[in-house]
């Protein structure tokens, strides 16, 4: 992360919609974040203390719904049915803002992701736009969002309707440097699962079907595969099920992968080719295989460049220096569930810079990390970056028209699909 010295934010003076001047609103920001500080970092570092894993963030959005209530939001949980969802609203302005909070954490590594930096930061930027909401004509909705690691908790509330009337979406995601405009890759989860007919291994080999090998042939055409994958193209995986015991012709094997592309199209084209080689290996072996999804496919991020522009102008008031536009598309994230809300909504998904040595996301290193005094700075930055974002959407003209004619639109799309079923 890189960060200019001595840096502050100058106070800024826009107009409300109804014409009225609107004071510092940056000082008033500043000031709602301060007096929260206490508040936001202990929830940081109470979620992170207490990792949970996707769908099963109890503790997690109990702490944040707790936060909220406090702070005068009205808390809904559980949320479009799903019981570690949440959304707290506050104000009744016809500009909806979600501000997307996550706190699912990873196995055995806790919060090697810094959930619990993003769910303090949504956090923060509600409770900084609420003494301002009835003046900006804006409804505040922190939305608390499962199951990003893996289930793709975000897919599911989008396809129930959580997220219809937002005219924006925003979040921050913490990561070695600053990124305004993050991109990210489009994805699949896929389990693969081999069958064959079980055997002694050394009596009887010539009786068995080894699934094992089917996942072993599979596993060497996909690397052949690798020469030619496309730019952005990647596969990975693990075998999660290899068989029982040495002795035993394996008759059941099972292999997850992730598969990423640049694009969903892209995507496609190589899950395809990925399929023909499990195929190849069920036959190679004498075996069946079935093939499933574990969790709905993620879409690429797809950023508001207007968003991002003022997000940039946020978080460079505060000292940090974030990578140039240029240079966004050399930092994929891996891929988030946000995608698939961003290609339908407004939104941004930067990445706020903490000091982590060195490490990165998904290390236990980064887990670290995201409870120093560098990752409770982003907090309080993340807050204040989306909150004034917020703010200058509201407060621009052109800006609000054209995100509240994108919500009419959807709205009316929705009304007609509605009606042609």
């Amino acid at each position: 992360m890189r960060l200019r010295s001595g840096a502050t934010c100058a106070p800024l003076r826009l107009r409300c919609p109804s014409g009225e001047t609107l004071g510092p609103v940056t000082s008033e920001v500043d000031d709602a974040i301060a007096g929260a500080q206490a508040d936001l970092i202990a929830l940081s570092h109470s979620i992170h203390a207490e990792p949970e894993l996707a769908f099963a963030e109890h503790r997690s959005v109990a702490k944040v719904a707790e936060v909220l209530s406090r702070y005068g939001f009205d808390v809904t949980v559980p949320y479009f049915g799903l019981p570690t969802a949440l959304c707290a609203e506050y104000g009744s302005g016809d500009f909806v803002v979600g501000l997307l909070a996550e706190y699912d954490a990873l196995p055995e590594i806790g919060h090697a992701c810094g959930h619990n930096v993003i769910a303090a930061a949504a956090v923060g930027a509600g409770i900084a736009l609420a003494p301002l909401a009835d003046r900006l004509g804006i409804t505040i909705r922190v939305i608390g969002t499962p199951a990003e690691e893996t289930g793709g908790g975000k897919v599911l509330m989008l396809e129930r309707g959580a997220f219809d009337d937002l005219a924006m979406v925003a979040m921050v995601h913490p990561g070695p440097e600053d990124i305004a405009g993050a991109h990210s890759l489009a994805m699949a989860d896929i389990a693969v699962t081999f069958r064959g007919r079980e055997a002694h291994a050394s009596a009887a080999p010539q009786l068995g079907l080894n699934a094992a090998d089917a996942a072993t042939v599979a596993q060497v055409g996909l690397g052949l595969l690798r020469q030619h994958l496309e730019p952005g193209q990647q596969m990975h995986g693990i075998v999660s099920d290899g068989g029982i015991a040495p002795n035993i012709v394996p008759a059941h094997t099972e292999m997850l992968y992730y598969l990423r592309a640049g694009t969903s199209t892209a995507l496609s084209a190589l899950t395809d080719r990925v399929f023909a080689c499990f195929e190849a290996g069920a036959l190679a072996a004498g075996c069946t295989h079935e093939i499933r999804t574990v969790s709905p496919n993620y879409d690429e991020l797809r950023p508001d460049p207007w968003l991002v522009g003022a997000y940039r102008e946020q978080i460079e008031t505060m000292g940090r220096s974030p990578l140039p536009p240029d240079r966004e598309g050399s930092r994929p994230l891996g891929s988030t569930d946000m995608g698939n809300v961003t290609q339908v909504i407004p939104g941004i998904h930067p990445v706020i810079g903490i000091d982590s040595g060195g490490a990165v996301t998904h290390q236990p290193e980064f887990a670290a990390a995201c409870v120093t005094d560098s990752a409770d700075r982003a907090v309080l930055d993340g807050a204040r970056a989306l909150a004034g974002t917020v703010v200058a959407a509201a407060t621009d003209p052109a800006q609000r028209t054209r995100l509240l004619g994108a919500a009419a639109a959807r709205s009316d799309a929705q009304e007609r699909r509605g009606t042609a079923r």
